[in-house]
């Protein structure tokens, strides 16, 4: 896809934000056009849906949902674990998912659900891949 000049330029300000700077423009944003942000659901792989063919039972896991079961003891560090992961939820939001447990960080890729387990247990929270 080509963007004009403007946009370009655009995107490439925005490339050079933190992830707390992109955070703060995506709910200004949200503020200013009175939008929210959605991430995409994943779409099923189409090749499979028109051919009929089953996947083989095989098939190793790539995605999994991060779940914390317990928030552990050490609490604050938990939460900025969880806003490294989810960047749009505010204080009041990370700590509500904490103190709520069992609660869902996502789905995530193989690689980013194993990111996030290890770095949340070593915040001291118990967490289990599904």
């Amino acid at each position: 896809m080509e963007l004009s000049a403007k946009l370009q330029k655009i995107l490439d300000s925005i490339a050079e934000l933190s992830v707390l700077e992109l955070s703060e423009l995506v709910k200004g944003i949200e503020e200013k056009f009175d939008v929210k942000a959605v991430a995409a659901a994943p779409v099923a792989a189409a090749g499979a849906a028109t051919t009929g063919a089953a996947a083989p039972a095989a098939e190793e896991k790539s995605e999994f949902d991060v779940v914390i079961t317990s928030g552990g003891t050490n609490k604050i560090a938990v939460i900025k674990v969880v806003r490294e992961f989810k960047p749009e939820l505010g204080l009041k939001e990370a700590k509500d998912m904490v103190d709520a447990t069992p609660a869902s960080l996502g789905t995530m890729k193989k690689d980013a659900a194993n990111d996030a387990k290890a770095k949340l247990e070593a915040a001291g929270a118990q967490v289990e891949l599904k």
